[in-house]
């Protein structure tokens, strides 16, 4: 369930950032910026993160603000999924934000070969979903989650910044996961996905 609170400092957030990009008054940018400095108290406060942190995450951004894209790719082997395990010691399908000069593809192969040590085809797109539609805890700006189906061609895991470690999981034995980043019912998705011939991509 969203909270309306929250929801109401992203919106406060997105319309004093576009206020900061068109408007032209000098008067108007100081009460546009007063608006982001408020909407980025509210979102510390409401979720117990410093103001700091908040502030670099939450209003750095210039011009119209967009969702950012974060892609994830499902890598499967005799049934099961590859995960990567994070420095916190949850585990996650191997992703990360897109950047801004790849595609959405290129960038879930990128994010298979750094943090999984693997090289990777794409087979299929499993599901764009809206992240707060999703998973836990709800994020200072909109994101994008795009799955894609993979299949390893070559490479090895090799320990990096990122992750300290990767293996298959089965659907009935999942280690702890990073449920920001992706949860079980996301799991099971891509499981029904890989098993299904005539999959349908799921969307928001």
């Amino acid at each position: 369930m969203k909270d309306q609170m929250i929801e109401w400092a992203k919106e406060l957030q997105s319309l004093a950032q576009a206020g900061l990009f068109y408007g032209k008054d000098a008067f108007d940018q100081e009460r546009y910026q007063r608006i982001r400095e408020i909407a980025a108290e509210m979102m510390a406060v409401r979720t117990d993160t410093p103001l700091e942190k908040i502030t670099g995450l939450f209003c750095g951004d210039v011009g119209y603000q967009t969702p950012k894209v974060d892609t994830r790719a499902a890598i499967f082997s005799e049934g099961k999924i590859l995960l990567v395990c994070e420095n916190t010691g949850k585990w996650s399908l191997p992703g990360g934000w897109c950047e801004y000069n790849i595609s959405p593809a290129e960038n879930t192969i990128k994010e298979a070969k750094e943090e999984a040590g693997l090289d990777v085809v794409i087979e299929k797109v499993i599901s764009v979903q809206d992240r707060d539609k999703h998973n836990q805890p709800p994020y200072a700006y909109g994101i994008v989650k795009i799955f894609y189906q993979c299949k390893a061609v070559g490479g090895s895991f090799i320990q990096n910044i990122e992750t300290s470690a990767s293996s298959y999981f089965s659907i009935d034995k999942l280690p702890p996961l990073a449920e920001e980043k992706c949860n079980e019912e996301q799991i099971r998705m891509c499981f029904e996905a890989y098993e299904e011939e005539n999959w349908k991509v799921q969307f928001d």
